[in-house]
């Protein structure tokens, strides 16, 4: 098990309704994520940026 500290940027222009359960989804792309946050949101191109840390096996 490796735990790993990532950050990732997300258009939060086509999340309509669950906008945890997108950013959950996304992460799991790079493991299994233990936690997460939005640092940041430019509001000209609506893209959120996510500082996480998840495991990967």
């Amino acid at each position: 098990m490796i735990i790993e500290s990532i950050e990732i940027e997300m258009d939060i222009t086509a999340v309509h309704a669950d906008l945890a359960g997108s950013i959950e989804l996304n992460l799991q792309k790079w493991g299994e994520p233990l936690r997460w946050a939005i640092t940041a949101v430019d509001p000209a191109s609506n893209i959120a940026k996510i500082e996480a840390i998840v495991i990967k096996e």
